[in-house]
């Protein structure tokens, strides 16, 4: 303690757990939230976003992922203390309570809502469907076997929002839908392969305790499946080629893609645990190729 009353060590401790609880020190999640949301940004401005948006969405991004990560060890706080990966996260070792985790997610709404207000009215509005969607995920593995789906959905609202966000009224908005559905229609397929992905590396831990995903679905056919999922994203990620005016230099962010969905399947073929969270790893530099695939395909437009 010291002379202004403020144990310092302690507070440097909570804040310390809050950052872990909120995955700060695992920054891959928030990338892969990250990519797709800057392909939307890149597409709908058609050329380099403005700088006040990208930061926006950039730190929104982070934010809400933070707050998704709370919200879903809040929701799995029974469950996670059975599973391997995840018995040492905050809530399940005991070193938050529920009582601090709401309160870091209510912060974490707090700001990315603020930094939200910073746009538009249509954007705004659109945040609240997003909110509802990062809330309520986590607790879809209990009722249905496609939560990666729905994953999709939620981590993939961010791309309407940019939509909105550089149309600034609801008319330009509608006109730029085409791209936009096509955008996050292949988010919820990039979405339901990394974190099928993901899912297998607890596959046998969430059949013990009744947990649901793609990967149990699956069951055997997972492998060819997401070779079915990867071909398709590729293919829906070419046609933005088309929608998005694009310079042919963008096809070498998609091919380098392929490719790398290609060492994901060999990678996983024997279906270890340490193999298939490599894929799912690997994912961000999928986003990666594509997001710099854009970039290029502006640049020598």
């Amino acid at each position: 303690m010291t002379q202004t009353g403020v144990d310092w060590p302690r507070v440097r401790e909570r804040l310390s757990e809050y950052a872990k609880l909120a995955r700060m020190h695992r920054p891959v999640g928030a990338l892969l939230l990250l990519w797709p949301t800057w392909w939307a940004l890149w597409l709908a401005t058609g050329d380099f976003p403005s700088p006040g948006l990208l930061i926006v969405f950039t730190l929104g991004v982070w934010l809400m992922r933070s707050a998704g990560c709370v919200v879903n060890d809040l929701a799995d706080r029974k469950f996670d203390p059975a599973v391997k990966r995840t018995r040492e996260r905050p809530l399940a070792a005991g070193t938050v309570t529920p009582r601090e985790a709401i309160a870091v997610f209510l912060a974490l709404i707090v700001l990315a809502f603020l930094l939200v207000l910073l746009t538009n009215r249509l954007t705004v509005e659109l945040s609240f469907i997003g909110a509802f969607l990062a809330v309520t995920y986590p607790f879809m593995k209990r009722y249905t076997y496609l939560p990666q789906v729905y994953l999709g959905c939620a981590f993939g609202w961010s791309i309407p929002m940019a939509f909105a966000a550089v149309a600034g009224t609801w008319n330009a908005f509608v006109k730029a839908l085409p791209l936009c559905g096509l955008l996050f229609l292949a988010n919820v397929l990039f979405a339901t392969i990394y974190d099928t992905e993901y899912a297998m590396v607890d596959r046998d831990d969430d059949i013990r305790i009744g947990v649901k995903s793609t990967a149990i679905l699956f069951g055997d056919a997972d492998l060819p499946i997401l070779g079915i999922l990867m071909f398709t994203f590729i293919g829906a990620m070419a046609l933005v080629a088309e929608r998005g005016h694009l310079h042919g230099v963008y096809f070498i962010g998609v091919g380098v893609a392929a490719l790398l969905f290609c060492w994901q399947l060999w990678r996983m073929r024997r279906r270890e645990r340490e193999a298939c969270f490599a894929a799912f790893r690997n994912n961000n530099w999928v986003g990666l190729a594509l997001w710099l695939g854009m970039l290029l395909g502006y640049a020598l437009k």
